[in-house]
């Protein structure tokens, strides 16, 4: 196969604070593919929260091309096990081709869904919610659950999973429009808005009775709140601290009460996507289940191209996408 100019995002400046589209340079890369290479053309890549800290603690390294979540098609392969024409999930996004070996991709095998769903309701934006809710979190039917950043990719779907096992659920975003989406999309009990409201206060007219589940996506005022409304052996799933993310050394903004957790037992654990690997099957069988019975349902925020990656990133640790931040690299030919 001939060379390819594939275009990529390095990051090329350490971000002090909010990441600026300054502190990340385009590229073009020539890759010259040999006859033991799969050729992947990247069609979709995510943006994820969890990438900010990376750009400051030094694991994203500085004039590389960056790495994130991707969907794309094989368009050359030698390969039996990913042979042309099919589809693969990997973690080289941030450019428009890439080249492997095959280790470190996996086969997508589509049903009725959207490609796109693959990187969030049936991806790992899902799994995380599916096994950091029943899992971390041992979410019991009928019970009542705060969710942060809950017009997000992971908190819409906890949202749902939550209505699905008969729960009541309170749920925090930034906007009154995400407020309306969580109340008459998602079915959510009660939705505020966080920036113009009392988080305690809010809590306490949603959840009267207290919180048994709080899935934490957020951080600071958000967990001094719920902390202090923890019913009895209640659990608090730890999935991120958002809030903290462009602070130096992700520091939290403090937490006054943490004594409320001793007499009343509560549990609250961190977790990591891959620590439910083993549920895949069982995950996909009730998402898809999900999906179909109009069940749990999803949005996406679209950017695109390559050149408007670091911009997505950027709108996404701003609260301006609702469900999934996705960038499109390429059409699916």
């Amino acid at each position: 196969m001939s060379e390819i100019v594939s275009r990529e995002i390095q990051l090329t400046t350490r971000p002090n604070g909010l990441p600026e589209t300054s502190d990340f340079t385009l590229i073009e890369n020539t890759l010259n593919p040999t006859a033991s290479d799969i050729v992947v053309k990247n069609l979709y890549m995510s943006v994820d929260p969890a990438m900010r800290p990376a750009l400051s603690n030094g694991q994203t390294k500085l004039d590389e091309t960056m790495q994130g979540g991707a969907i794309g098609k094989v368009i050359a392969s030698a390969s039996t096990e990913f042979p042309e024409g099919s589809y693969v999930i990997h973690r080289a996004g941030f450019r428009e081709y890439y080249l492997s070996d095959g280790s470190d991709l996996n086969l997508i095998t589509l049903e009725d869904e959207s490609i796109t769903t693959h990187l969030h309701i049936l991806g790992g934006t899902g799994l995380t919610a599916y096994g950091g809710l029943l899992v971390t979190g041992q979410l019991a039917e009928g019970e009542n659950v705060f969710v942060s950043a809950a017009a997000g990719a992971v908190g819409s779907v906890v949202c749902q999973i939550a209505k699905i096992k008969g729960c009541r659920v309170a749920a925090s975003c930034g906007s009154d429009e995400k407020v309306a989406y969580l109340k008459n999309e998602l079915g959510v009990d009660h939705a505020f808005n966080y920036k113009t409201s009392s988080i305690s206060r809010e809590l306490h007219a949603g959840l009267p009775d207290g919180i048994d589940v709080y899935f934490e996506n957020v951080g600071g005022a958000h967990l001094d709140a719920a902390c202090g409304q923890m019913r009895p052996l209640g659990r608090i799933p730890v999935c991120g601290m958002i809030s903290a993310y462009n602070n130096k050394g992700a520091r939290s903004e403090g937490v006054t009460t943490l004594s409320n957790l001793i007499y009343n037992r509560v549990t609250m654990k961190g977790f990591v996507v891959y620590e439910f690997n083993h549920m895949r099957e069982q995950f996909l069988t009730d998402m898809r289940s999900w999906m179909k019975q109009g069940k749990m349902k999803y949005e996406e925020t679209i950017m695109d191209g390559i050149e408007n990656a670091p911009a997505a990133l950027i709108g996404l640790l701003q609260g301006q996408n609702t469900g999934k931040m996705l960038v499109k690299l390429a059409d699916d030919d």
